[in-house]
């Protein structure tokens, strides 16, 4: 391999093999360098010859004489500095001044070593230059380091990038059998098939790793064998992963520790994820932001807010950015507006990055948590706005009723942002169209959609059923075939609801208990159907139906906040301690509106009229909460 060769006679021989002169001329380095750059940004055409060219361009150019005079410095034979220089640029992420230097030690005649190529491997890389790293492999082949760890895990990890994690695979089965018991070269194969959204190839290959009887088990490979299981989305093979942890000794390493909260809470396992985080001897920042996502992601958002707490005032430990906008959805309903209150003005007085993630979350628990007027201000004041920033605004006008000017947002979007819209941002405009009733916007913003998912086909039933056009709605779910859709058929329910069409909102009631026989909802809807036409008979008989089937309808609560204290109330609930002033002052209200001639308005609604049958409304767990407030707030 002469371009190996330390003789002075092979420099002599590149330059008469790329300038077919013997006599070496300044050349327009630039030119060379603009070419090369741009065969690798364009297609990856990268090789040894192109690199060769250059750097043997560079070491006659006057524009790098002053650089390439430290080459001349540097001992042929001393591999060590070449490489240190190597390294140095790769350092400092100029992957392509790597590919010149290791260019330039060739025609000097200095021989790579096992250090030389993993770096120039990691180089070729960042560039994407599959067809140079394929070269260079063929020069580790030559030299006898192709079965070299560094070297192995460094072609596994630039074909596995560049050629995808199966020609990783090819090569690391082309082993022999001691490269192949590195634990490194088996953690590189399963940390690709993750990378790849494979998770399943990733867990095997862990197992195949354990029964080959790899030595030194390390915390990267248990991370990211718990980090497959958590894709997976598999407890099984989670808690057996934990397991190995734990016999290895590796159980409370906090990146093993974190690894496994967050598996086990993407795998619905809170209380597990509650035991790792208990027993964890020491825990920073990334630990309780887990636990936050993971009360969050469950619901139990007092839980949440009291960790929060815990985690700032007792622990002492400052959240970061990404804590406060894992728990910021917490304090996302009115019941909360308090707390997020208070954690948006700890945010401003600690001086905490407020980044675009904070900002998105600030912005959405105001709209959720009933002040829209502090998200807009919030909105008003971003500098950058992403697609999430808009969507927040678009949902949070409309829950609070304001559709049309949801949709003028998007409009205004449309015409003034680069954003891209996604499908997400889809519902969010067809959502606000259906807050309105603004059907004509509907249907221009759905035929917008190549693609549309059962959320946009329900909001456009929901648009139509609650601007009264049945027949449209009937004739959307047949052509589309979307009767086997319970949230389809739901949303054509409450259109039947709003405009009291009895007799369709009876058939979709049936259906949905055809569609659901287990889900105890449906029957109560159809027992509150009977209820609102007096038939008693059919929701006795279908009280039995529920009792027989062993199915547990919701109950029905009611909650109202008074002196920074929350009520609830159930139906008939008389647990309150000021409960016999609730109901008289309920009875006074009822007799009140008695007298100015309001009668009360039922319907086939969500809540259980088995319960409510007999004390609506004064044992309505809504009008317990009024009562309550009316109580609580008169002078």
């Amino acid at each position: 391999m002469d371009v190996i060769s330390a003789s002075s006679s092979t420099q002599l021989r590149i330059h008469h093999f790329f300038f077919k002169t013997e006599k070496l001329i300044y050349t327009p380095v630039t030119q060379f360098k603009k070419h090369f750059l741009n065969n690798i940004k364009g297609n990856g055409n990268c090789n040894l010859q192109s690199c060769l060219r250059l750097s043997a361009a560079c070491s006659v150019s006057e524009e790098f004489a002053s650089t390439h005079q430290s080459f001349d410095e540097i001992p042929v034979s001393d591999t060590f500095a070449w490489n240190t220089l190597i390294k140095t640029h790769l350092s400092n992420c100029d992957s392509y001044q790597a590919l010149l230097t290791y260019g330039t030690m060739l025609i000097r005649g200095a021989r790579p070593d096992r250090h030389t190529l993993p770096r120039i491997l990691t180089a070729a890389r960042l560039l994407g230059a599959l067809f140079f790293g394929k070269q260079v492999h063929g020069q580790a082949l030559k030299l006898g380091l192709s079965s070299d760890h560094y070297v192995v895990t460094a072609l596994m990890e630039l074909y596995g990038h560049l050629d995808g994690a199966d020609a990783a695979r090819w090569l690391f089965d082309k082993l022999p059998r001691s490269p192949r018991n590195s634990v490194v070269a088996w953690t590189m194969l399963a940390g690709l098939y993750v990378m790849e959204d494979k998770p399943r190839l990733a867990i095997d290959a862990f197992n195949r790793m354990l029964d080959s009887g790899a030595a030194d088990m390390d915390t990267v490979a248990l991370t990211t064998a718990i980090c497959a299981c958590a894709l997976l989305k598999s407890l099984q093979e989670g808690r057996n992963t934990h397991r190995i942890a734990r016999e290895c000794g590796f159980e409370f390493d906090v990146l093993v520790s974190n690894s496994l909260l967050k598996m086990y809470i993407d795998c619905g396992s809170l209380r597990d994820a509650q035991t790792v985080f208990d027993k964890m001897p020491s825990k920073d920042i990334i630990s309780w932001t887990e636990m936050l996502r993971g009360y969050v992601k469950k619901g139990r958002f007092n839980e949440a807010l009291k960790l929060f707490r815990q985690m700032n005032v007792v622990e002492g430990i400052r959240p970061d950015s990404l804590a406060v906008s894992s728990v910021l959805p917490a304090c996302a309903r009115v019941a909360a507006h308090k707390h997020g209150k208070e954690i948006h003005g700890y945010l401003v007085r600690n001086g905490i990055e407020m980044n675009l993630r904070v900002q998105n979350a600030v912005m959405d628990m105001y709209a959720k948590s009933g002040s829209i007027e502090c998200a807009s201000r919030i909105f008003s004041g971003m500098k950058d706005k992403d697609v999430i920033s808009w969507t927040v605004m678009i949902l949070g006008n409309s829950l609070h009723g304001h559709g049309e000017i949801g949709v003028a947002m998007f409009r205004e979007m449309e015409k003034n942002s680069s954003v891209e819209i996604d499908e997400i941002m889809h519902v969010a405009v067809l959502y606000a169209a259906c807050t309105s009733c603004l059907v004509e916007d509907g249907r221009l913003y759905f035929s917008c959609l190549r693609a549309p998912k059962i959320a946009h086909h329900t909001l456009m039933v929901a648009l139509l059923a609650r601007s009264g056009f049945f027949d449209e709605a009937r004739t959307f779910i047949e052509e589309r075939k979307l009767a086997q859709h319970a949230e389809v058929l739901r949303a054509l329910l409450d259109g039947c609801r709003i405009h009291k069409n009895a007799n369709m909102g009876k058939r979709v009631i049936q259906q949905l208990c055809d569609l659901e026989p287990l889900n105890a909802e449906n029957y109560v809807m159809l027992s509150n159907w009977y209820a609102h036409n007096s038939k008693w008979e059919m929701v006795n008989r279908l009280r039995e139906t529920i009792r027989d089937m062993g199915l547990k309808p919701r109950k029905a609560y009611s909650w109202i906040e008074f002196q920074n204290k929350v009520h609830v109330f159930g139906t008939g609930d008389v647990s309150h301690p000021r409960s016999e002033k609730i109901y008289w002052q309920l009875q006074r209200l009822m007799k009140k509106l008695d007298e100015e001639g309001f009668r009360y308005d039922s319907d086939f609604s969500l809540h259980d009229v088995d319960e409510e049958r007999e004390c609506i409304p004064i044992g309505h767990s809504e009008m317990l909460a009024i009562s309550f407030g009316l109580i609580s707030t008169q002078a």
